[in-house]
């Protein structure tokens, strides 16, 4: 009987494990689930999207506010446009300014979203006019080199 009770026991704890593994995988990559009906859909289209990917954190003043929910290329204009799901709670103004934005030195990326001032708000679909695309640190790198080569001459 001690060696059935044992067994479960240890059958309790490994169960336990496994799902604290499983919220500890969930919050480390970044995945939290919003409910659809409680979200709008914004997009934006941006010249270079460095490293961002889907379920990529979208934040305003630093809250995260929604998710990257795809991203494709648009093959008229050859841009990569981003479909971003907002939580109804908050509401932006037409001019809002989008960013692609870096936490940390080398951290991941993700989108920023600062409000303008207008007063008619974003609705479900619209599209976000004014964006600015991710730096890439091989361009940044290659712009001081540049000049650097420029200044000797």
């Amino acid at each position: 009987m001690e060696r059935t009770t044992l067994d479960l026991w240890v059958g309790a704890f490994v169960v336990a494990g496994v799902v604290a593994l499983a919220i500890l995988a969930f919050k480390v990559g970044n995945l939290s689930t919003y409910n659809a009906s409680e979200t709008y859909s914004l997009k934006a289209s941006f010249n270079n999207i460095g490293g961002l990917k889907t379920t990529a954190s979208v934040r305003s003043a630093g809250v995260l506010i929604g998710r990257v929910t795809e991203i494709k290329l648009n093959a008229e204009r050859y841009e990569a446009e981003v479909t971003m799901s907002i939580d109804k709670r908050y509401q932006f103004p037409k001019d809002t300014l989008v960013s692609i934005l870096t936490s940390g030195l080398l951290g991941e990326q993700y989108i920023g979203l600062k409000p303008g001032a207008d007063d008619e708000m974003l609705k479900n679909g619209d599209a976000i006019k004014q964006s600015r695309s991710a730096m890439v640190l091989e361009d940044l790198i290659g712009q001081v080199v540049a000049g650097k080569a420029e200044a000797t001459k």
